[in-house]
């Protein structure tokens, strides 16, 4: 349903692939839902003093995901400043891997977190190298 919504807005922000745009907020927000089953599910786990960092990382990335695909929604932003976030966001989605996948032996939600974050940190930069040229 993204794709066809952003290719239906009559602005084509500077000219971006819809489709790289449609995927990259899919996956923030596929991103933004993991993490924040996965902070939930760090705090139900006994040892949840050992995940408090996972935990904060969880959130931060959650709030950045849900933020850069609402403001990829928008399509009426400065590239420079969507460049920022995609840049911001790609970076809290690496550092948010990194985290879980030091829990993922024994979490699957910390395994299953950071292969959204994985894929997410690749949708921004992918979307990024799209505005290349254009900030």
């Amino acid at each position: 349903m993204t794709l066809p919504l952003i290719e239906s807005h009559p602005d084509s922000l500077g000219g971006l692939d819809p489709a790289a745009i449609a995927n990259c907020i899919d996956e923030c927000l596929a991103c933004a839902r993991a993490c924040t089953v996965c902070a939930d599910a760090c705090l139900s786990e006994p040892a949840v003093a050992e995940l408090a960092h996972c935990i904060r990382t969880d959130l931060d990335c959650a709030d950045l995901c849900a933020t850069t695909a609402r403001v990829l929604s928008r399509r009426a932003g400065v590239l420079a400043v969507l460049d920022a976030l995609l840049r911001a966001c790609a970076e809290a989605c690496r550092v948010c891997a990194e985290e879980c996948e030091q829990h993922a032996d024994h979490h699957r939600h910390c395994a299953l977190c950071a292969e959204a974050c994985r894929s997410c940190e690749d949708a921004c930069r992918q979307l990024r190298e799209h505005l290349v040229g254009t900030v």
